[in-house]
């Protein structure tokens, strides 16, 4: 079985522009992330995909491995699609262009979620942790996956869900965390299949998956990554080096 990283990386973004690019500890944030994403030792291969050519020449000029998107593209599952479409590939682990600080241990679970499906019955694993704070449940930023008991996904929100009509039934609040394992063959569907009404209405790219009929393992974690969304959260993490 095949296994490879890839890590989108777009040049612009809305809340800190060019923030990939930004120093950290003498090298920039995106060739700290895909070195740590090869110094995990878990991947055949590790590819930055991107927009820009600032971005493309910094991996490629420091020894990695880079490919250029061809299309603008809506979300992190399109652009990679696009790059790995002609790629002799059986799984691919979607690791985040901003998160420099990569642990080992997540990556290693979805990855192993892929071994143990004898049956090929997965088509994505993805991550989620328990919350327990009241603002964190409600907060639509942080969204939440509810499962059936074998922890396949049932559905995403950004709402509260379940909705506690009744308190005290041992319910447990699952926030999703953003890292994926596809079959090369459930990324290409997605690629190429239509957006619609729950992904457009929630803007959250997984539930095309999902009203697809794919099935979606989720794996429980406590691991959160670290990741640079603003100006604060990098010169955090360059306390950290």
């Amino acid at each position: 079985m095949k296994i490879i990283a890839v890590i989108p990386a777009r040049y612009a973004s809305t809340r800190f522009p060019a923030k990939l690019m930004q120093d950290l500890g003498g090298k920039t944030v995106i060739l700290r992330t895909y070195q740590a994403a090869v110094e995990t030792q878990l991947f055949d291969d590790v590819f930055v995909v991107t927009d820009s050519d600032l971005i493309f020449n910094e991996i490629v000029n420091n020894g990695g491995k880079a490919i250029m998107s061809i299309k603008e593209h809506e979300s992190g599952s399109d652009r990679i699609a696009e790059a790995i479409e002609n790629l002799e590939v059986d799984i691919v682990v979607n690791v985040q262009g901003d998160e420099p600080f990569i642990n080992k241990e997540p990556l290693e679970k979805v990855i192993e979620v892929f071994k143990n499906d004898t049956e090929n019955k997965i088509d994505l694993a993805s991550l989620m942790k328990n919350i327990i704070e009241k603002n964190d449940i409600e907060n639509p930023n942080n969204v939440k996956v509810i499962v059936d008991q074998e922890h396949f996904a049932l559905y995403f929100s950004r709402s509260v869900i379940p909705y506690p009509r009744e308190e005290n039934v041992g319910v447990k609040y699952m926030q999703h965390i953003g890292i994926y394992a596809f079959r090369k063959q459930a990324l290409l569907d997605f690629y190429r299949l239509p957006m619609l009404s729950l992904e457009a209405s929630e803007k959250l790219e997984q539930l095309r998956y999902l009203e697809y009929g794919k099935r979606i393992k989720m794996v429980e974690t406590t691991h959160v990554g670290i990741g640079i969304d603003t100006i604060e959260d990098l010169e955090k993490a360059r306390k950290m080096l």
